[in-house]
């Protein structure tokens, strides 16, 4: 069990020490992916980026994802049932919904280019794995070098659908058996706030902020695409 979600970022950032000073972006799920990856992209000097996503649910049943709309593209798995002005209309609300949220926690930057990088995509936990296997198949569609799934928690299930459709996933606890849900295995799982994730989004800006003016080999580059165009 994790004390909290600051503690499961110390802990995958310690499986994740060969991607440190390389040519890679921690992208975390808001609100809860934000502490750990925040956590998980310090100590590997790293910049972090929130994961503009939202999935697409079934008609009449949201919770099932058919596929994901991001700030990078978007997936839909054909599913009977469902028409292509449903999809349409549902891309475009959660497109207007994902400009608001890049607004507020990019100040105006654009998203970070991904093609060619390392992406370490962070979340607080996996129950199903279908909502964040549809945001891994946007990523794709960037072209990236490489993609890392990295969890504190996760059932079996979600763990082995994951796993067929990333090039590596760790979860710190691969729950096979009874699973009470993510927040089971944190002492502390409060919500995060709005305050929270711009906190965390801006101090690991400011961190590389002083890492490109240094002008450190190996993530220079990162952080100045991170950052946009200066």
């Amino acid at each position: 069990m994790f004390k909290d979600r600051l503690d499961a970022g110390y802990a995958l950032a310690n499986r994740l020490l060969k991607y440190k000073n390389t040519d890679t972006i921690v992208l975390a799920i808001p609100k809860g992916g934000i502490p750990i990856g925040y956590i998980v992209a310090n100590e590997l000097r790293l910049p972090l980026e929130p994961i503009f996503s939202k999935k697409i649910g079934y008609p009449g049943y949201k919770e099932y994802a058919i596929g994901a709309v991001s700030a990078w593209g978007s997936f839909v798995t054909p599913h009977s049932g469902v028409s292509e002005s449903y999809i349409r209309e549902e891309t475009d609300r959660i497109k207007e919904y994902l400009k608001q949220l890049q607004n507020a926690y990019l100040d105006g930057r654009a998203p970070a280019q991904l093609n060619g990088k390392t992406l370490i995509v962070i979340d607080d936990g996996i129950a199903t794995g279908n909502t964040l296997l549809a945001t891994i198949n946007t990523l794709k569609q960037q072209q990236p070098a490489k993609i890392i799934v990295a969890v504190p928690v996760s059932t079996q299930l979600g763990f082995d659908l994951l796993s067929k459709h990333c090039d590596e996933l760790i979860s710190i606890i691969t729950e096979s058996q009874y699973f009470h849900g993510v927040g089971a295995y944190y002492q502390n799982f409060r919500d995060v706030s709005e305050e929270q994730v711009l906190y965390y989004l801006d101090k690991n800006r400011k961190k590389c902020d002083r890492i490109f003016k240094s002008d450190k080999p190996g993530i220079s580059s990162v952080c100045e695409n991170s950052q946009g165009k200066r």
